[in-house]
């Protein structure tokens, strides 16, 4: 049985470590302020990475009220972060990102730094400003090295079926059986090949090659490959990998404005295909092909084609959504341009 004085001891410290626990909790369900809202994460942490890797995240941050909002300032409390956004005035709806970039070259292991960006509501009774603290942990290893800077795959701007390979050398110091077992792509348009190239006096190196495959759509890859070592301490070494796959022919307008049309009028319209090299053109259609008169190509090989049309209106007042597709010899896919506009009475 416990003594008077244990007991009173024990009821103490129960109900101390109860309070402390009720304010944590608390103090963690505290409603967010009207900025702290607009932020698509509060806290980031980068976990552990290698030294001289790319090591990078994107904080969104939208404007969830009619009345503008601007970003008055983004600073970081310590050197080895930066922070960037890419626009300043929000109008409703309207959302900026913020790039966060930890600098894994000059520093080293635990980094804790802070991004503070400034808002400014512009109410009509006037602006309101608030400071939102957003922490940044990284831990950067010293014995793990990415090379060459900035430490990433990059593939900048490829054409849709062209692919692309990038190489990087991923190097440790430190104890001499240490390996490399896995390479995770969770990516299906990506593949990760590793070749051990020198091993001894507690030095190793691996060559690794990062692919993207032919098969990839068009638009922005955002992604990693994550190495998978035998170090049970911090087994997983993230390499980023960024790219666009950008269309090897752009039609012009993507949507071409037919405007306001009267039953029956007649109109000329025409469009502009771009290639990155001399293409052909080898069939038009079109979805209303009884109101769309179109030319048929010529079959000339070149980079820039001019189509022309002309647009009789329907009969019938209404709403026009049609889709002109251009064949393309040698691509597997046609190339399309969506025309809108409508029919109204005529007066």
């Amino acid at each position: 049985m416990l003594s008077r004085m244990n007991a009173v001891g024990v009821l103490a410290f129960s109900f101390s470590l109860c309070f402390a626990v009720g304010e944590s909790v608390a103090v963690a369900q505290q409603p967010l302020n009207w900025a702290e809202k607009m932020f698509s994460q509060l806290q980031h942490d980068f976990g552990t990475v290698a030294r001289g890797a790319d090591t990078r995240t994107t904080i969104y941050v939208t404007n969830l009220y009619e009345e503008d909002v601007s970003i008055a300032n983004v600073g970081t409390t310590c050197g080895c972060t930066a922070a960037q956004p890419d626009r300043t005035m929000l109008k409703t709806h309207e959302k900026a990102a913020i790039e966060v970039k930890m600098n894994t070259v000059k520093f080293m292991r635990r980094k804790d730094s802070n991004v503070d960006v400034t808002l400014t509501f512009h109410g009509a009774k006037g602006a309101a400003t608030k400071t939102v603290r957003v922490p940044i942990t990284a831990y950067i290893r010293s014995d793990v090295v990415v090379t060459p800077e900035p430490g990433n795959a990059d593939f900048g701007t490829v054409e849709v079926g062209q692919g692309g390979e990038r190489h990087l050398e991923i190097s440790y110091a430190g104890r001499d059986n240490w390996a490399i077992q896995e390479t995770k792509v969770p990516n299906d348009h990506l593949e990760a090949n590793l070749t051990e190239t020198f091993r001894g006096a507690g030095r190793v190196t691996y060559q690794l090659v990062v692919r993207l495959k032919p098969t990839a759509p068009m638009g922005t890859i955002q992604d990693q490959v994550t190495l998978v070592t035998n170090d049970e301490g911090s087994p997983e070494v993230p390499v980023l990998v960024f790219g666009k796959v950008e269309p090897d022919i752009v039609v012009s307008p993507a949507v071409l404005q037919l405007g306001n049309l009267r039953p029956g009028e007649a109109k000329e319209f025409r469009v502009v295909l771009r290639g990155k090299r001399p293409f052909v053109i080898s069939q038009i259609q079109c979805n209303a092909a009884d109101f769309f008169e179109v030319m048929q190509p010529s079959g000339e090989s070149k980079p820039v084609h001019i189509v022309s049309f002309k647009l009789t209106a329907p009969p019938t007042p209404g709403p026009i959504a049609e889709q002109l597709s251009f064949s393309i010899a040698g691509r597997p896919e046609p190339v399309v341009c969506k025309a809108e506009g409508k029919v109204v009475e005529g007066t």
